[in-house]
């Protein structure tokens, strides 16, 4: 993910043990790699996070929830002036969620009760635990929108993945990639079947859009941002955008302008 400014966190900020509260984090900030006994959510209300793990890096627009399990090491990294909500999830819950980490869709019903949840302290006993489970039946019945960006245990498709990682708009093609990593082209989409479950095409896609979900993120433009990060013109960025986020860059970018 783009890492040209220094992060700057305001006040109040989580530490790396935090597991329920609010917080305004600054573009760039980050939380270094820590586990949980229990389950987290993390949401973003405004601007984007990213939560990368062993199994690869999740991330989540202002219309996503995180959702790490207990016990998975990982870590975070803000985009945008974030309003983030750390949401503590109790052992005896988690079970009813997904056993790894992933990214769901937030209902209207689910961001209220999020909100709610970190905005303020318990009022009645027990409140929160019933609005919690409440929380639970709603990430049950989301739809699971992963925007996963698996990494590799293979040296020569780890080399590969790293390249592109350093440089997600070079226009590299799977056989050039190939001779650089010391690996056949047959041999390299092979390992991105087998390894990542997806192609290189896809693959290098889904790194664009973390990168291009960034930049919205921080401001920049939408023509700007696909060059940036390596479309050939606007339209097919957006495209590309609209099928794996489900709405286009320029009303993502409309609804983060509305939630600050």
């Amino acid at each position: 993910m783009p890492k040209d400014r220094q992060p700057t966190p305001t006040h109040p900020h989580p530490d790396a043990t935090s597991l329920q509260g609010a917080a305004t984090l600054s573009h760039g900030y980050q939380l270094a790699p820590h586990s949980h006994a229990e389950g987290q959510l993390v949401y973003a209300a405004a601007g984007a996070l990213a939560t990368a793990t062993e199994r690869g890096t999740w991330v989540a627009p202002a219309n996503r929830v995180t959702w790490t399990p207990p016990h998975f090491t990982h870590s975070h990294r803000f985009y945008g002036e974030t309003d983030v909500r750390l949401l503590q999830v109790p052992l005896h819950l988690c079970a009813q969620l997904v056993d790894h980490p992933s990214v769901f869709t937030v209902s209207p019903l689910l961001r209220e009760a999020l909100l709610a949840l970190t905005d303020s302290p318990e009022r009645r006993p027990g409140a929160h635990g019933r609005l919690l489970t409440v929380v639970v039946d709603e990430l049950v019945d989301a739809a699971e929108q992963s925007l996963h960006l698996p990494e590799a245990d293979d040296d020569r498709l780890r080399a590969a993945t790293a390249l592109l990682h350093k440089d997600p708009a070079q226009p590299t093609t799977l056989a050039e990639l190939g001779r650089r990593v010391g690996a056949g082209e047959r041999t390299l989409s092979r390992l991105f079947h087998t390894e990542l479950g997806m192609s290189f095409h896809r693959w290098r896609t889904t790194l664009r859009i973390h990168h291009a979900l960034a930049r919205l993120t921080d401001g920049m433009s939408v023509t700007d941002t696909a060059v940036a990060c390596g479309w050939s013109n606007p339209s097919s960025f957006i495209d590309a955008f609209t099928a794996v986020i489900g709405q286009t860059p320029g009303r993502y970018q409309a609804g983060l302008r509305h939630r600050s």
